[in-house]
């Protein structure tokens, strides 16, 4: 089947041809460890994890590589803020974020490079631009030249004139064009630095991602994700910096982003102060609700984010998972239309509403092609027992222990045939929200 993309370079809807269609290989840009991972921050996770399955369904072996980074202005602030050391910070955010994805059902890259672990392959392909004429020293810094790269906002599809001093970019007098951009800055004492041919100092953000690509998939592969915000400057940025430094050829050749994410009717981001964190909303939610929240709607398009989705795409699932409460077929195959839909440049919509159409016939497949999306991940008995992990337990003690020592209580009282104390039970958890299901096999509970 023809896996079939929307390019970004291109702006059209393409064949996915492997470079090799032995080895596949992408990068999506990873987080920035300073805080925790805001919901839209968890899109592009959660789009490039159905890729990543999706390709791994097609092809014979893919690497998928993410980064952390680990070096930035906005972790030595919050260090600042803090009095906390900037290691103790990368790394329990690092942590947390790996800790929240996984409760989206995501998998982890196969690898996962660290900005601070690469800096040494950074200024070693910082020391190639000057080389090449690329780049400059500048005060301490090492400014790119964009006038130095012909075909400079071929991605983004702007006009270099239409980028204005003070307002894409930022004024320094160290620049020799406005549109010049940081490879290399000076480090004061008390924050992050390496030594250098420039003196002590700390690399560019957009360095970082041209370099820990290069180390870990090579001068060319497949294709580089992320958010629709990175498109300028960011990945225009590793554009300019990889192809000026390895060739013509060299870096992705095809390109994804994801759309932003709303929130009545505004994009949803920290500096407009109208985010959750996935982290608040595991509190509340079942990860994999707000992972099919962030699938019924087409990766390329704006989504509406609210916790009403969220509460909505949990009904579903339940209704999903109680369709393999008597089990599924762990060698079926995935469904056609399914991997069809998937194949259409991601149609995430029309494979969910595929697994609709399969729901209630083979709980194999159906389970299957749910698989295939991340979804109906967990055993059912799991699933309806989740609860809130921040919930505070009842007076009565109904955590789960309690819950099956209430059960185990009314199995005995049944085969004493007290039924009045059977019922007895079964009503005070059915007040606690606890449903009881009886079968010849015993009794099971769900949270209602």
């Amino acid at each position: 089947m023809t896996l079939r993309i929307h390019d970004t370079l291109s702006r059209q809807r393409v064949d996915f041809e492997p470079i090799d269609p032995g080895h596949v290989k992408l990068y999506v840009c990873g987080p920035t460890v300073y805080d925790y991972a805001h919901i839209g921050n968890a899109r592009p996770v959660v789009v490039f994890d159905v890729l990543v399955r999706l390709l791994r369904r097609l092809y014979p072996k893919v690497t998928y590589a993410r980064n952390i980074t680990d070096v930035d202005d906005k972790i030595n602030a919050r260090a600042q803020e803090s009095g906390r050391d900037i290691r103790e910070i990368t790394q329990e955010t690092a942590a947390i974020f790996h800790a929240d994805m996984a409760q989206l059902g995501a998998f982890p890259p196969d690898q996962e490079p660290r900005a601070t672990d690469h800096v040494p392959q950074m200024i070693a392909m910082i020391e190639d631009l000057i080389a090449k004429g690329n780049a400059y020293p500048a005060e301490g810094h090492v400014m790119f030249s964009v006038p130095s790269m012909p075909d400079y906002g071929r991605l983004s599809k702007l006009d270099k004139r239409e980028i204005v001093a003070g307002a894409r970019v930022d004024v320094a007098p160290y620049k020799k064009d406005a549109q010049d951009f940081v490879l290399w800055k000076p480090s004061d004492p008390d924050i992050p630095g390496w030594d250098s041919p420039w003196g002590r100092g700390r690399p560019g953000w957009h360095i970082e991602c041209s370099a820990m690509s290069l180390e870990h998939l090579g001068a060319r592969f497949d294709i580089h994700g992320g958010g629709q915000d990175l498109i300028f400057p960011h990945h225009e940025n590793e554009i300019a910096q990889s192809k000026c430094s390895l060739g013509g050829d060299a870096f992705a050749k095809y390109w994804m982003h994801n759309g932003y994410l709303m929130s009545e009717g505004e994009k949803m981001s920290k500096s407009l102060g109208n985010f959750y964190t996935v982290h608040d909303l595991l509190e509340e939610f079942p990860g994999e609700a707000i992972r099919l929240l962030l699938l019924q709607t087409h990766y390329r398009q704006p989504l509406d984010f609210t916790k009403s989705g969220i509460a909505e795409a949990r009904r579903t699932l339940d209704r999903w998972y109680r369709l393999i409460e008597g089990g599924a077929d762990s060698k079926a195959q995935v469904p056609e239309g399914i991997t069809a839909a998937l194949s259409d440049d991601l149609n995430t919509p029309l494979a969910i509403a595929e697994l609709h159409k399969l729901a209630g016939a083979d709980a194999g497949a159906f389970r299957a092609g749910a698989n295939l999306l991340g979804l109906l991940q967990h055993d059912p008995d799991d699933w309806f027992k989740w609860q809130p992990p921040k919930t505070t337990i009842d007076v009565d003690g109904l955590n789960d222990a309690a819950i099956d020592a209430l059960i185990t209580e009314r199995t005995q009282a049944r085969a004493n045939k007290d039924f009045a104390a059977s019922d007895r039970i079964r009503d005070e958890l059915a007040e606690q929200g606890i449903i009881l299901e009886d079968s010849a096999g015993g009794t099971t509970w769900r949270r209602g």
